[in-house]
């Protein structure tokens, strides 16, 4: 899969490394909920195997998914800006291994290494671009009376 959303796209291989080193390996079953809308961001993942599927509250509706992600993929940018609370949720849509990173840590290593933080604020800043056009293209198929157009 080829997207500006992996971590293969968004840094380079050195500081990727150094961000791998604040990593820890996770597993979850399917149909794990891993953050709610609204409720406080202090961590990340980066999808290793299987998919996560990222949704948005509707007033009167289903929750809406936005976008299913899967290996190499971060799943949360919120953890990055102030006040660091999720925009989305997520949950599981089948089995999947993931690493798993402390906003905190990673935070505290891009203050202390400015151009590391600066490929970091990048990468995520891609994500964030990327997940807005999927939610505003999500959200006009399911809502509005002619679709996206996308299609």
């Amino acid at each position: 899969m080829t997207s500006t959303t992996t971590l293969t796209a968004g840094l380079p291989a050195e500081y990727r490394d150094r961000l791998m080193d604040h990593a820890r390996e996770v597993s979850f079953g399917a149909g794990v909920r891993l953050f709610e809308e609204g409720r406080r961001a202090d961590r990340f993942w980066i999808v290793r195997t299987g998919s996560v599927a990222l949704d948005l509250q509707v007033p009167g509706h289903r929750a809406a998914v936005i976008e299913s992600l899967g290996h190499g993929e971060l799943i949360g940018w919120s953890w990055h800006y102030p006040p660091c609370l999720w925009h989305l949720g997520a949950g599981t849509t089948t089995p999947v291994r993931a690493w798993e990173f402390d906003a905190e840590g990673v935070r505290a290593l891009c203050a202390a290494d400015a151009e590391l933080g600066r490929m970091i604020a990048v990468w995520v800043g891609r994500v964030v671009a990327q997940r807005l056009h999927a939610t505003r293209v999500r959200l006009l198929d399911l809502y509005a009376p002619y679709g996206s157009g996308s299609r």
